[in-house]
């Protein structure tokens, strides 16, 4: 999404006060939005008991809404750069606040899925919409990096405040009512949106990528599809390996149409920025352990341990309060540091807390778990100030919204992959064996673990001068009057 020379003046001549109370409007917009998936994750027993799902269907009542969110986040960026950032994003709380009503009533899983989509479809309208809005506002790099500190931090407080608020709703009413959560504080975003941010619009707004959209949603659903249903129907059946061909034929056949395409959705050259790139891919690593946390952690507590939905959420408070504590710090040390120490120390925090939870058991004393989920909650609480500045260090203000989109949508990626994977893995053991739930687990840990380290290996490449360098000359390439002084 381009934000244009005009804007970033009308960025500049805010005050403080203003910018503030920009941020935190749009800040409300991610809280509704990743609000939402620990809520839900909280509440998927009690789905799963109401509706005698499956395994998989509960991975699918998770990735319906982080698929469509990875799917669409790009395609809402041009839609804003035409129709008005400030209209897209109150059309995007406006969806998601109807798609919530939705999920409240709905009578099965499939329609639950199928609002779950609507939802998403409306928060992929905020997210890239209100992160552009961000960057364009905060001008100075410094402040710049504490507003991502700060955007970062509502994660952490969804995330502290999801399980709990989750918990003590579907115990004392029912899961149905984790859904009206959104409604009063999507309300109060569209309100203070209509009254306090300013509309804006590309000058020249990018063309939609319909090829590029198509094969993008086909890939991220069929890679979903075949690693969900692959444990029911056999790795190696006629059908699997259809879905997986699918897949790979549509990755080859988006980077062939991006090459060629005069406006694609993503501009491969982005791609030679190796900060960019291992942003991107920490982006992906690190939000997987997030899925496949909270997903393999949820069903643990509640089934193998036999907590209550708000005594699982209690338990899980240790590693929230750190996600909500620590990402402010984080973007105060970026702004002044850069990301290479919290990288470091996020990849090993992930890396060694889901190794702690490899030989997870019925009787694991709480004690562990306790500090498991402490050291889980360091490496997350660190991880995101970094990506989001590593994604658009070094790029002018009219690349700054493309490359955050493009990070936001690795996120959801990765969340959809973390629940795919590790549930598959699960089920794959269930079939194979019978074990209860915490054994089953241990592959899934691994993979976490895997992830963990590719957090902090990507995170040391990606910080170091020959890197940043690689950053520089991407930007130049891509906005070369830029660096001339012409803009």
């Amino acid at each position: 999404m381009e934000i244009t020379g005009v804007e970033e003046v009308r960025g500049q001549a805010f005050s403080r006060r203003r910018r503030v109370g920009i941020l935190l409007i749009c800040s409300m917009s991610l809280l509704i939005v990743s609000l939402d998936v620990t809520i839900v994750n909280i509440a998927l027993p009690s789905i799963g008991h109401d509706f005698g799902a499956t395994l998989s269907g509960l991975q699918w009542t998770i990735d319906a809404y982080t698929l469509v969110l990875a799917s669409f986040l790009m395609l809402s960026g041009s839609t804003a750069d035409r129709l008005g950032r400030r209209r897209t994003f109150i059309i995007g709380l406006s969806a998601f606040v109807i798609g919530s009503l939705l999920c409240s009533a709905a009578p099965n899983l499939a329609l639950l899925v199928i609002f779950r989509m609507l939802q998403a479809l409306g928060g992929s309208m905020l997210n890239p919409v209100a992160m552009s809005i961000i960057t364009n506002t905060f001008t100075d790099p410094k402040e710049r990096a504490q507003a991502i500190g700060v955007w970062a931090a509502v994660l952490g407080v969804s995330m502290a405040l999801g399980p709990v608020i989750g918990g003590l709703l579907v115990q004392s009413v029912g899961w149905r009512s984790i859904f009206w959560i959104n409604v009063p504080i999507g309300l109060v975003a569209i309100v203070l949106a209509l009254r306090f941010i300013p509309e804006s619009k590309a000058l020249v707004a990018r063309k939609v990528d319909a090829v590029g959209q198509c094969l993008v949603i086909i890939l991220l659903a069929s890679l979903t599809y075949g690693i969900i249903e692959a444990p029911s129907h056999g790795w190696a059946s006629e059908s699997t390996l259809a879905v997986f061909t699918c897949s790979l034929v549509s990755f080859f056949g988006f980077l062939y149409w991006e090459k060629r395409s005069p406006e694609p959705l993503i501009d491969l050259r982005f791609f030679r920025s190796v900060p960019f790139s291992s942003a991107t891919l920490i982006a992906v690593a690190s939000f997987s352990c997030l899925g496949g946390f909270l997903f393999l952690n949820t069903i643990y507590l509640q089934e193998v341990r036999g907590l209550s939905p708000l005594g699982a959420g209690v338990d899980t408070l240790p590693m929230a309060a750190m996600t909500m504590m620590l990402p402010p710090l984080s973007g105060r040390i970026v702004g002044h540091r850069g990301g290479r120490l919290l990288l470091f120390l996020a990849g090993t925090g992930l890396a060694v807390s889901s190794l702690m939870l490899v030989r997870l058991s019925a009787s694991t004393p709480f004690t562990w778990l306790f500090l498991a989920y402490v050291i889980f909650g360091v490496g997350f609480g660190f991880v995101n100030a970094p990506i989001t500045h590593a994604a658009v260090s070094g790029m002018p203000r009219a690349q700054a919204g493309v490359a955050a989109a493009i990070a936001s949508t690795s996120r959801q990626i990765g969340s959809t992959l973390g629940v795919a994977v590790v549930g598959a893995l699960v089920t794959s053991k269930f079939h194979s064996s019978k074990v209860d739930f915490a054994v089953a687990t241990r592959a899934g840990w691994w993979v976490l673990t895997g992830c963990g380290l590719a957090v902090l290996l990507l995170g040391l490449t990606g910080t170091t001068k020959w890197a940043l360098a690689t950053a520089h000359r991407t930007a130049e390439d891509l906005n070369p009057e830029y660096f001339e002084g012409r803009l």
